[in-house]
């Protein structure tokens, strides 16, 4: 019987994500806290995005920097991603292309105070950026910081 290419449990595109994380932490722990560093790494993993996702990540790049400049870039998996003064990710966005999705995810950890009662939305489906998806994420990355 041959081995399946996910007989480990991950299928290749989490394989290779996991292996990206584990060259950032490296890479972070090599560079600190330098700012520029988790820039040029963001603005890196955003250049070699997919057509489709490109657009959606620049979005959130330039709504995070606008919004939230005291948020640090820094790649998460790969992805591009924003983290606290203390190095924990806020928010990234997950392109569709890197698990072959039909949808990019932007995606909040617990550290975004999107606190709403019992339950709330921490994962958004984009698939184009548009001025009300702008708008939204916008309202979201603003309370995530509040």
């Amino acid at each position: 019987m041959a081995k399946s290419d996910t007989s480990t449990g991950l299928t290749a595109e989490e394989r290779e994500a996991v292996k990206q994380r584990a060259k950032e932490l490296r890479d972070q722990e090599k560079a600190g806290k330098n700012r520029a560093a988790g820039e040029k790494a963001v603005l890196d993993a955003i250049a070699g995005l997919e057509p489709e996702d490109k657009p959606l990540a620049e979005g959130l790049y330039k709504v995070v920097s606008e919004v939230a400049p005291d948020l640090v870039p820094k790649t998460y998996y790969g992805m591009p991603g924003f983290a606290n003064d203390e190095g924990k990710i806020v928010v990234f966005i997950q392109p569709a292309k890197k698990f072959k999705t039909r949808y990019a995810t932007i995606g909040f950890e617990d550290r975004a105070n999107l606190d709403d009662g019992d339950t709330w939305p921490i994962g958004f489906a984009v698939r184009k950026w548009t001025p009300a998806v702008e708008k939204k994420v916008t309202e979201l990355v603003r309370k995530a910081v509040s």
